[in-house]
Order: C-alpha cells, then structure tokens, then sequence
C-alpha cells in the first residue's frame, strides 16, 4: 500500500519557397516578443523538485518503505547504513535489513531493528503502518526481530521500537505485500500456508494475529495488495493467473471481508507482465508492471474506482517497479528506455524516475534520475513520502549507487521545495544568410522539473536584454527556438549571449557569439531555402551539442558524442566552418520525428580520405544508438564509391562508378521520386534506377554521420564516416538534375 497525503499514514509505499525562405528572418517565425511571461520554477501539477536532498544510504538493497509524521522506516536486503558522500566502507552503522530516519533530514533516527534468519539471507520485502501509526507491520523472509523469533511477519511497536510478541503467526513462504486497514492486515507473497491452514499466495488476518476466513487464493506468486479508500475492496497484484479458480492474469479486485472476485482482468495484461506494485487515490487505482519477452507490457495503468475500468494507460518499455500519487501526479519508478509508442521520448539510455497527471499518461516534466545499479538491476524499487516542518517529502528507494549522476546507494528523496537546479546553458547560433540582419537562433535548454523556460538575449555585452520569450522542452525534444535582430546595419558586428530560467534559477549566460551583418544575400544558402529546404544544417556553431536549422521549419539536430566543430575550409563560399566525425562514434540526429517520405532529397558536401567508409546521411528510426530500421541513405564503401539505397521490397541501390575519398570536397546529392532513384556528385547525374520510386514506411529521424549498415551491399568496414561534412539538408521534393547543377555552380559565389 502507498501513502496518501491528507488521508491515512503511508503504507507500503511501493508505494516526459524562396520568397517564404528569406522572409522568415524578418522575424515571422521569431519567438514571442519582449516581456512575454516568464516560466515557473515548477511546471504544474508537478510539486517536487527533481534536486536530490543529502541522505544516509544503504550498503544493499532497499525493498520496502513506510512513512508517517516525518519518520521514514526502510527495510531490504542490506547490513549498515552510512552519511551522505560517504563511499562504501566509510561511517558506516549497523543496520540489519531494517533503518528509521528523519524524513527532513535524511538522518537516522535512532529507531533500530535487526531482522535475521537462522540460514540463508534475511530481507524486508514489505512495511505498512497502521492508520493510526502506532504500529508498523513488516512482511520478507526472516526468523526474528532483534532476536524475538518470528516466521516471515511482524508488527512493531513505533513508540517504542520493539516488536510486539502479542502479534505472531507462522507464515510458509515470502510475504512480499502489506495493507493494513484499523482492524486487518492483508498479506501477500509466496506462501501456501497460513497460521496451519491453506492460503494461497493472499491471506489476511486480524491486528491481533488471528487469520480470517477472507480467502483470495492465487495460482503463482502475489507482488501487491491494495484496500480500496472506501475500505469495501481489495486490488492484488503479482504473477499469478487465476485468482479462485477465475482466470485473471496479474490483477483482479476482491471483497475486501470475503475475498470473493469482484472484478477479473483476463486478457488485460499480456501473459508475458506482472504487476509489481499498486497504489490508490479517491478516485483511482493504479498499477506498475514488469514484463519480460517481446509483446511485454512495462508501463502503468490508471483505473476508476467507480467501476474499475480502464482510465489510460501507458506503453512505455522499461519494467516499472514502484508508482505513487501526490497532488494529482503520479510518480513512479522504472528503467523506462523507450516510450515512443505513446508519443515520448525514443529508444535511448535508461530513464528511472517519471511523472504523469493521474488524468493523463503523458510524461510530465520530471526528470531526476538513478543508475540501474546492483542486484538485477533495475534502478528504484520502492516510494514513499509524509510531511514535516511545513515540507512535503517524497522518497526513493532501491538498487541504485548514483542520484542525478553523484554517488547514493539505496536511498534518495526529493522536497516540494526550495528549487535549486538551474537549466542548461543554452545551445546558439547566429546566421547571415539574408542581407540586413542577424538571425540568432538556439536550442532550447533542459530542466529537471520545468517544462517552460525563459530565455534573455542580452546584444553586445548589455546587461539588459534585447528580447525575452518562453519556451517548452524536455530532455529528448529540445526545440530551436528564432530571434532577428534587425536593428544593425551592413558591416557590423555584434555579440549575442542567451540564459535560460525556469523562474527560480537561471543559467549562466551561454559564451558571446558574433557576426557581422551581410550586406548580400549568400549566394549559395539562398538558393537551397529557395528550392524548399525543409531541413538545412550548416554546422557553424562552435563547441556545442546543435545542429542549427537555417531553414524555416527550425529543424535543429543534436551533434552527439563530440565531432570536431570550426573544420576549414568550408566546402562553399561565403560559409564559416565544416564539421568532422571521427568514423567511430560521432553523429547527428534530428530532433524531429519525421513521419516517411514518399519523395525527398538529401543533399551534403563531404571530404575524405577514409578507406573503411561508412554512413554520410540517412533515415532511422532511433537516435542515441544505431538503428534497427534504416534506409533513404547515401554511404561510401571501403573503395571510396558512393551508394544510395533504400528498401523497396528488399535492399534497393545505386553505386556510383568512380571514387571520392581523395581529400577534396564533393557535392552528394540522393533524390527519389515519382522518376525513381538518382544520386548526383559534383553537379552531375553519376548512377540512377527509375524503376524504384518508394521506400520503406516508419516514423523516423535524419542523422548525419553514421549509424547501422547490416545487411546493406558492400557494407563498409565502419557504420560510421570519417572525415569532414558540410551544408547538408533534406527537401521534401526530388530536386532536378538543372536543381541540383546550380547548386554545385554556386559553391564559389560569396
């Protein structure tokens, strides 16, 4: 069972054209303007900051919490606790599977219980407090309590911190979940045998150790027991598939004093997940799942109350573990990976932290986060949260060794308040393509726990800011945001510098960036705006992780895994710098989702020597590793020829005849269309196949650079380009041979 703020103590607590082309830089496409409304320090209805507050750890896994009146009890599979930024070793205190602390300080209270087993290894797998908190009931594997003999259930005394040897009742097995009503404690885990007497999986019994005639057997292991806030019923979960004889996989709604069925589930939850947790508000009952296998479901669900149907649920892979509701959101704890199925963020490194609004699976922007650390691992296993000195406080525990990137084993919390993170510098970059002005452009920045920033530009030096807007973002989806200054004149120079703030905290400004006002327009750039660019990266920021879109559709990329920036020569007049990739791990990526072109060009400048080749550009469909579905590319083979291919009932290709690795700049130009396939360098048509005119049809992202070339013809020794690349950009049209000629002409034309 889960705490519930303002109702009952804390339980269990297992509880994210060419006239249109140059006439966005007059600003008709910029930010919104000067005084716009700043951001708050939290993005509603999100009330926790995502700052990790100091704590004592653990030096194993935390399994179980409870919380009431500002003490925080944790139970698991550890022997000490030690201070905050101690490493292992250091400081630590005995602490037999069992600690109390100071919900404000992080502390130990002093409160201290050893829970052992004669053989093998004791664990807590379970606290729950009565509602009026006097008494804390724990559930694991273990034969005492600070030496008093028990059999894998026990109820303490919280004033005191003893055991009470009134409550003692044989249980065969693992008890893994409590709830405790004023008068009932409901268990459940790995038995089959209750007080002598045959309970499968769930059992209840009195606050005096009696068991009831509740009976709510299951035919495989029970993770978590909820009693309805109306007291009238009892959610399981587990692994189970029938519960009396009904089939009803993982979950299903018992009378809270018979145990008979009230509602079943079959079919609701694949036969590959589980339900490892749940919790409740006045309205709803929610669950965290785990599964293991293809089709799992990993995600949570929201259920009414009222008639215990499906509210929303979420896709999300990573198996959850934990799930907690406080002020309307829902928290919950996972290793969550990829959720691009519900509209979030892709297949990526681990994400152990999320919020949700108990109204809507959408990702809110909460984003602290843990490692996966020891054990299986899977990062956060268990939350809680209780009030003290006017703070509310939410805490984290598990298998974790790192908080927001820093050492913290097992125990973590968060507070509703002070926010002292600030946001991400911000990424800029400044461009002069159309006469008269100066197009400052930039990334937006990221936060743990606000979605809107507000972003000061500050001109020359100034202190006071020239133009102020808001933004929103989150981690995966950091949009470029556009500012013209047309106050300057041709031949100027003039700095920029931008600092993002969530309302509370405000980023250092990012470092002063200066151009000097064209009086032309560049020759080259202009045209390719004007033949409808829809994605245009010219590289010349600088040291930072963005791709600047100069095009209208502000299609920014992330530079990942640090390519050489302010490469020269460039590859056309009038432009400042090229990029370089290393060949092993360097790349870009579009920070748009893109849904598949039926006809498209892709169009670079690059320059090498390399003789393993690899992938110049292409479509994907993942972006911080490579990809599982690929295509709409251009790479080179060992031997320095060039290859266009895409899939069209199999591996589709052009090859060029002749070599471009010697170390000059070459103009690659790939178009389908309605007339099939053709890949142009240096202005001419080299290969073609009018025969292919489609592709293969997924959602996807442009990357730049490298990424997976299994199964292509004449793979290349490497998936990734080495050497140096320049203006590239992708057209949602298939660009003429004439098109494609005039762009190669104007490589010299300032």
């Amino acid at each position: 069972m889960n705490a519930r703020t303002g109702q009952r103590p804390a339980g269990r607590g297992r509880v994210r054209a060419a006239s249109a082309a140059l006439c966005l830089f007059a600003g008709a496409l910029t930010a919104t303007a000067a005084g716009a409304s700043t951001a708050a320090a939290l993005t509603p209805p999100v009330s926790v900051t995502a700052d990790d507050l100091t704590t004592w750890q653990t030096n194993g896994i935390v399994w179980s919490m409870a919380a009431t009146d500002g003490v925080v009890y944790a139970g698991g599979t550890f022997s000490t606790i030690r201070p905050p930024d101690a490493p292992a070793g250091t400081g630590e205190q005995p602490a037999v599977n069992f600690a109390a602390f100071d919900a404000a300080t992080g502390a130990p209270t002093g409160c201290t219980l050893a829970f052992t087993l004669s053989s093998g290894t004791a664990t807590v797998r379970a606290l729950a407090l009565s509602p009026d908190g006097r008494t804390l009931y724990a559930g694991g594997q273990f034969g005492a309590v600070n030496g008093e003999g028990v059999s894998n259930i026990a109820a303490v005394d919280t004033a005191t911190c003893t055991p009470r040897k009134d409550f003692k009742i044989s249980v065969s097995a693992t008890v893994r979940a409590l709830d405790v009503t004023a008068d009932t404690v409901y268990l459940g885990g790995d038995f089959n045998n209750v007080g002598g007497q045959t309970r499968n999986k769930f059992a209840a019994v009195t606050t005096g150790a009696d068991l009831l005639p509740w009976t709510a057997d299951a035919d495989e292991v029970a993770r978590a027991v909820q009693v309805t806030p109306d007291g009238q019923h009892v959610a399981l979960g587990g692994d189970f598939f029938t519960v009396n004889g009904t089939s009803t996989h993982a979950l299903a709604v018992v009378d809270a004093t018979t145990g008979a069925l009230t509602k079943s589930y079959p079919g609701f939850i694949p036969n590959t997940s589980t339900v490892q947790d749940l919790t409740t508000d006045a309205t709803g009952l929610y669950t965290a799942n785990e599964g293991t296998g293809g089709g799992v479901f990993d995600g949570r669900i929201a259920i009414d109350l009222d008639d215990y149907q499906q509210r929303w649920r979420d896709t999300c892979l990573g198996a959850t573990q934990t799930v907690l509701v406080h002020s309307g959101v829902l928290y919950s704890g996972s290793h969550a990976h990829d959720c691009a199925s519900m509209g979030e963020f892709p297949d990526q490194p681990r994400k152990h932290l999320l919020a949700q609004s108990v109204n809507d699976p959408a990702l809110l922007p909460w984003f602290p986060d843990t490692n996966d650390g020891i054990g299986e691992p899977v990062g956060p296993r268990v939350m809680t949260q209780t009030d003290k000195g006017g703070h509310h406080y939410l805490w984290v525990g598990g298998e974790f060794t790192t908080v927001n990137g820093s050492g913290q084993q097992g125990l973590t919390r968060f507070a509703d308040g002070p926010d002292t993170g600030a946001p991400w510098v911000p990424n800029v970059s400044l461009s002069t393509v159309a006469p008269g002005r100066i197009v400052v452009d930039w990334q937006t920045s990221f936060d743990t726990d606000d979605g809107d920033l507000t972003y000061r530009i500050y001109k020359d030096g100034a202190s006071t800011p020239v133009h102020t807007t808001t933004g929103r973002s989150l981690f995966w989806d950091r949009p470029q945001l556009r500012w013209t200054d047309t106050d300057v004149a041709p031949g100027e120079t003039h700095s920029y510098r931008i600092s993002a703030s969530d309302g509370t905290n405000t980023s250092a400004k990012s470092p002063a960036q200066s151009a000097t006002v064209a009086a032309t327009a560049q020759s080259y750039p202009a045209r390719v705006l004007a033949d409808g660019a829809s994605l245009y990266w010219r590289y010349d920021e600088g040291a930072s992780t963005l791709a600047a879109d100069t095009g209208p559709g502000l299609n920014n990329g992330f530079l990942r895994n640090g390519p050489a920036y302010r490469q020269t020569p460039a590859a056309v007049a009038g432009d400042s710098t090229a990029i370089g990739f290393d060949g092993a791990s360097d790349y870009a990526y579009s920070n748009t989702l893109f849904p598949a072109p039926t006809r498209f060009s892709v169009e670079t400048w690059i320059k090498t020597t390399t003789v393993r080749g690899g992938k110049i550009i292409g479509f994907a469909n993942l972006t911080m590793q490579n990809s599982t579905r690929f295509d709409k590319h251009v790479y080179m083979r060992n031997d320095g020829r060039l290859v266009f291919g895409v899939q069209n009932g199999g591996a589709r290709t052009v090859t060029t005849p002749a070599a471009y690795n010697d170390g000059a700049w070459h103009h690659v130009v790939a178009t389908q269309g309605t007339g099939g396939m053709a890949l142009y360098v240096d202005g001419q048509l080299r290969t073609a196949n009018f025969l292919y005119t489609g592709n293969e049809n997924y959602p996807g992202y442009w990357r730049v650079g490298g990424d997976s070339l299994t199964n292509w013809p004449n793979r290349p020794t490497s998936n990734f380009f080495a050497g140096q690349i320049d203006e590239t950009a992708v057209y949602p049209t298939a660009l003429s041979a004439s098109q494609v000629s005039a762009h190669y002409s104007l490589r010299t034309a300032g």
